[in-house]
């Protein structure tokens, strides 16, 4: 542990400490409200600027929608077949940033392939074809050399069938390869950014409720000792993503749901691409099947209205999950069914109110909104292009406060555990702790290696060891068991397998 910068650690103790020092001074230059992958870039961004900031997240870090995407860092493709040129272009610049820079440890290419059954029209194929080629252009555009994310190409029946082993072989003509950025896991993108935010000085308090919010104050409410103090800011931010209008009423959302089913990595037999499967008559939408760590497979999404209020866990709906499953078996030898399924998960988008049309054709791109009394609330976007949101969203900040700061460097700057991806295959500890804690993964290790009992897998169906919960604990910000089970490893993700690793978490969270 000693090799960690301290103030990079979040930790119970750290966050008891912090909220002592907030109480003994409770004025800051930014306020951020949320602690979701938005709120942590934007901490990230005004700290690295100079500012004097404080984050304040009413549960724990990426609790909301920042951990459940598709876990893909987006090149901007699919806003191309909407003619959102603009959008597609900041992706793709902003996945460069993520891959080749910010984080190359949590992130990889992923390919993507389109199989060509016979009832894919052959124009159908064509259009798909174009529109790789497109995401090629914006790949070069973005200055996103091959050597990271190859271009698509056509590929024959057989690379399908090696990438995709339980695809359907009936009129199988082979298929198209497009190249993506997929994250290991977007809660740990989002204590990645949290933890660079801490390094650079910002406070992260999580389990910390904000009310009473103006545009130079909250009244900020520890939700673990009923403990209030009121926070005095030159300037506040609300990125509290779908939960904004709970901060800034006037703000007018229209959340959407977006549903994954999760499998494990057996019933497709081993599959190492996305297996992209066209929605039937709707141009331009796909469900994906994407290989992910630790065994599993997420088939999704959907992007359904989500009426009603607003739940801090959203649940699927008994026609997404039917959606998901007869769309993903189009291209499947063998039909998947609901006993199959070991888990599910979905988020809501927090997209800003167009008033018509259905959520999927609502506009992805971010807004940055200004209130009267200087209150600054981003929402919209996508988790790829959070770096620009927070960037954006801190330039409205200042604008409104008259704060003076320096210039944004996020765009260059790597979060912890980063490491240039050629340097990361040197790294002396397993590449699957490589891929999710980089240059800090030989510390997990050795936690393991000077406690046999941690270097244990915590539960059977998982390679997650319990040297992996004691470091979310004393590095990572882990305060509960949830916090441990849900977001720092994605356990809770298969019911079993969180119910059987309770003890180690509890245990974990000991060892503090």
């Amino acid at each position: 542990m000693e090799s960690i910068a301290p103030a990079s650690r979040l930790s119970a103790g750290r966050r008891t400490a912090d909220l002592a020092a907030l109480e003994a001074d409770p004025s800051v230059d930014l306020l951020v409200i949320g602690g979701g992958v938005t709120g942590t870039g934007v901490a990230l961004d005004a700290a690295s600027r100079g500012l004097r900031v404080a984050l304040v997240e009413k549960h724990d870090l990426g609790f909301g929608t920042s951990r459940w995407s598709s876990k893909l860092v987006h090149g901007g493709l699919r806003y191309l077949a909407s003619g959102a040129v603009g959008i597609a272009f900041e992706s793709a610049v902003e996945r460069d940033a993520l891959i080749r820079v910010i984080a190359p440890h949590l992130t990889r290419p992923l390919p993507q392939v389109v199989p060509l059954l016979g009832d894919v029209r052959r124009r159908d194929a064509a259009l798909t074809r174009v529109g790789f080629l497109a995401g090629d252009a914006l790949r070069l555009a973005a200055r996103t050399p091959s050597s990271a994310l190859a271009r698509s190409r056509r590929i024959s029946a057989g690379e399908v069938i090696a990438m995709a082993p339980t695809v359907r072989r009936a009129g199988l003509r082979g298929g198209l390869l497009n190249w993506d950025g997929q994250l290991t896991d977007d809660a740990r993108l989002t204590v990645g950014i949290a933890r660079t935010a801490a390094r650079h000085g910002a406070t992260i308090l999580t389990h910390c409720a904000a009310s009473e919010v103006t545009g130079t104050a909250a009244t900020i409410t520890d939700e673990l000792t009923g403990h209030s103090v009121t926070v005095r800011a030159k300037a506040v931010i609300n990125a509290a993503g779908v939960w904004s209008a709970t901060v800034d009423p006037a703000i007018s959302l229209r959340p959407s749901r977006g549903t994954h089913l999760v499998f494990r990595q057996e019933t497709f037999g081993g599959l190492t691409a996305g297996l992209t499967v066209p929605v039937p008559g709707s141009f331009g939408r796909y469900v994906f099947a994407l290989p992910q760590p630790d065994g599993r497979v997420y088939v999704g999404l959907t992007d359904e209205e989500a009426d009603g209020p607003l739940p801090d866990v959203p649940t699927p709906s008994e026609d997404e999950i039917d959606f998901l499953l007869a769309t993903v078996n189009l291209a499947l030898g063998t039909p998947l069914t609901r006993d199959d399924v070991v888990g599910t998960f979905a988020g809501l988008r927090p997209l800003l109110d167009s008033g018509s049309g259905e959520t999927a054709d609502v506009s992805r791109k971010h807004a940055v909104l200004t209130r009267g009394d200087g209150l600054v609330t981003v929402v919209g976007g996508k988790l790829t292009t959070y770096r620009r949101m927070a960037q954006d969203a801190v330039d409205a900040a200042l604008s409104a406060s008259g704060l003076t700061a320096g210039p944004c460097v996020t765009r260059t700057l790597p979060l912890v555990g980063a490491a240039p991806r050629d340097a990361l295959p040197h790294i002396d500890a397993p590449e699957r702790l490589v891929r999710a804690y980089g240059t800090e993964a030989p510390i997990v290790a050795a936690l393991g290696a000077a406690d046999p009992a941690l270097a244990a897998p915590v539960a059977p169906g998982t390679e997650i060891t319990g040297a992996e919960l004691v470091f979310g604990a004393l590095v990572e910000g882990a305060i509960t068991e949830a916090d441990l089970l849900e977001r720092r490893t994605r356990l809770s993700l298969i019911p079993e397998v969180a119910a059987a690793a309770t003890g180690a978490a509890r245990a974990a969270l000991a060892a503090q």
